[in-house]
Order: structure tokens, then C-alpha cells, then sequence
């Protein structure tokens, strides 16, 4: 049974590469448009005309196979509320595959809907276990959850996979494409949602837009799947300030890529410094990067801590012993957090 989440201790002044945030902060526009806000749009019930609107632009879906959420972990509990309450005809929980390792919240948000949660290992190099996964569905399977990229390995998922899962399952389950990390690589799986009716997209604006602390997250898919989906969802869950910032955030196209940009800068830098460290490294379609560091991962977690840098010791995850992932966002934070690690290794070696 999986504990609830518990969330990290504050960082105060230091550097935030635990979390995966947009650690530049989010776009000068977002704050222009809170600041218009009157008193009056505190008091109201939110307008989301044309925040769904807009968004469907910018996603590429029409209105009605959208949903704006209260961050994508809202998504999860919507998905989970409409997959999990369908019992088989004897009566036993209904099953959720997870691919491990994986996002904690699945796990949870499973477990707190009554449902069982179906492990599938990981396969050495982080590749996804398709076969195994195909295994792992029953009669009893009401949802999957699959992130691509993957957090906390940063593997990307082919879509011929992702279709042949969303084929094998029952034809009331859900399989959920977790994407918050698509800004980075580019990769969706968002066109199989016109042929594959029972997938659902999931997307946030919290790391590439950086609303993180709005929680704004999106479903999407077909309008056969939508529709539990919908029913499921509370009406006024995107909150004035959150609507209005993701607004703005989507009329920012510099801003984005100026940040990924920075992403991919950093990620290249981290590659070359575990290349000359002799550091196993996974390659990222994300915005971190999982590296194998042996059992001083523990230690340099502290002491990267000690100078202010914060990390994420990911030991504890399947698949993941001697592992720490990184946020690669900001160039000069990267550039801090490489010069910290290197001076931790040379006195360690």
C-alpha cells in the first residue's frame, strides 16, 4: 500500500532542481494579467469561454474534448473517478497498470479510489516494457497509466506502443498518456486520439509555461472517452488567477522557446559532464536528466544541499538504486549545480 504524498521540505533562497519546475519563473505577461484583475473577478464565478477556447487553439483540439483542470493531478483524479467505479461482474477492485518507475500519484490516486494497482517492472535500460505490459492486462484492467517522457528517466515512449497498449485493453478501460513533459522533445501522442477512442492526453502548464503554483493541467481525447470525464469533473476547479495567467502564458511563444532553448543548452551540458565523469546517464526527452552515480548518491544529494542546490535522490525508485535526477532548466543553474557535483566526485575519488 503506498503512503500518502508527502511533499519536500521548503528550499528557502536555494537552487530548485528536485522539483522539475521552471525555475526562470513564468512569463512578465501572466503577472500583467493577474494584476488586472478587479475585485469583482474575485467575487464571480469564473468565465472559461475564452480560456477554453484559446487553449483548444493552442492544443489542436476542438472545445468539447478539453478539459482544464486544477493542475494534471486533478487529471489523474478525474480519470481515476471514471475508470474506477466500474466493478466486474464479480465484484473484485477494479485493476490500474503502472509502469514503473513512474509519477507517485498514480499509485496513490489508485489506491485512494479503492482500485489495485498492477506493477510493471522496468526493463534494465528504462525501455518500456510493452510486452509485459500486455501481460499485465485482464478482464479486470479499467485504466494504464503511461507518462512519455518518462519521469523520472526522461525515455520516450513510441506511439506504436502506446496504440498497441490502447488496443489490448477492454473497451471501458482508460489508458492515460501522461505528457506534462511534451514541450521539451515534441513527442504526442495526441493524433492517435481521432482512432483510439479510449485514450486520454494529459498535458500541464506548470513546467515549460512555468504556472506551477496556478496548477493548471489539461485532458484531452476522443469525445466517446471525454464524456465520463466530464461528468466527473468539478465546474469551477481553474481558479480567476490561473485562468487568466494561462491566457497570457499561451500568447508568450518567446518566452517558451527562450526556456527550452535553456533545456536543451543544459541538457546537452549534463550529458558531457557524466561523459567525462564516467557517469551512466539516460538520455531525456524532459526537462531533468536520470544519472547513475553509485551509492554516493545519498551523500551528494547532501552535500549538494549543503551549498543550496537541491536535487533528487530517486534511490528509493524501481529500478533506480545509485540514481539522482537533476533539473536541467536555467543555464547558469545547471552550469552552478555541475561545478558543485564536480568538486563533491574530485574529493570522493
Amino acid at each position: 500500500m503506498t503512503g500518502p504524498y508527502r511533499r519536500p521540505p521548503p528550499t528557502g533562497d536555494g537552487l530548485r532542481l528536485h522539483f522539475n519546475e521552471n525555475t526562470a519563473g513564468c512569463s512578465p505577461k501572466v503577472l500583467e494579467a493577474i494584476a488586472r484583475l478587479k475585485a469583482t473577478d474575485f467575487a464571480f464565478y469564473p468565465d472559461y469561454d475564452d480560456v477554453y477556447r484559446e487553449t483548444a487553439a493552442y492544443l489542436g483540439v476542438p472545445d468539447d474534448q478539453l478539459i482544464i483542470t486544477n493542475g494534471l493531478d486533478e487529471g489523474l483524479i478525474v480519470a481515476a473517478i471514471a475508470a474506477l467505479q466500474r466493478r466486474g461482474t464479480d465484484g473484485a477492485a477494479p485493476e490500474t497498470i503502472v509502469i514503473r518507475p513512474a509519477f507517485e500519484m498514480y499509485a496513490i490516486t489508485v489506491q485512494s479510489f479503492g482500485g489495485t494497482v498492477v506493477d510493471v517492472m522496468p526493463r534494465e535500460d528504462f525501455e518500456f516494457p510493452l510486452e509485459n505490459t500486455l501481460r499485465a492486462i485482464t478482464e479486470r484492467t479499467r485504466l494504464v497509466f503511461i507518462t512519455s517522457p518518462n519521469n523520472p528517466t526522461g525515455v520516450r515512449i513510441a506511439n506504436g506502443d502506446i496504440a498497441k497498449v490502447s488496443e489490448s485493453v477492454p473497451p471501458d478501460a482508460i489508458v492515460f498518456v501522461d505528457e506534462a513533459y511534451h514541450d521539451f522533445c515534441g513527442d504526442t501522442c495526441l493524433p492517435l486520439i481521432a482512432t483510439h477512442r479510449n485514450l486520454v492526453v494529459g498535458r500541464t502548464f506548470a513546467k515549460a509555461h512555468g504556472l506551477a503554483a496556478l496548477r493548471v493541467g489539461a485532458l484531452m481525447g476522443s469525445k466517446e472517452v471525454m464524456g465520463p470525464l466530464q461528468f466527473a469533473a468539478p465546474p469551477y476547479s481553474l481558479n480567476v488567477c490561473a485562468a487568466a495567467g494561462l491566457r497570457a502564458a499561451l500568447t508568450d511563444d518567446e518566452r517558451l522557446r527562450w526556456y527550452v532553448s535553456q533545456v536543451l543548452q543544459s541538457r546537452e551540458q549534463f550529458y558531457q559532464f557524466c561523459d567525462r565523469q564516467g557517469i551512466r546517464y539516460w538520455p531525456s526527452g524532459a526537462n531533468f536528466v536520470l544519472a547513475r552515480v553509485g551509492e554516493v548518491a545519498p551523500e551528494l544529494t547532501s552535500f549538494l544541499q549543503s551549498r543550496g542546490i537541491y536535487i533528487r535522490n530517486k534511490t528509493g525508485d524501481y529500478g533506480c538504486d545509485g540514481c539522482i535526477r537533476v533539473t536541467t532548466g536555467v543555464v547558469d543553474h545547471t552550469e552552478r549545480c555541475l561545478a558543485a557535483m564536480e568538486e563533491f566526485l574530485c574529493g570522493a575519488r
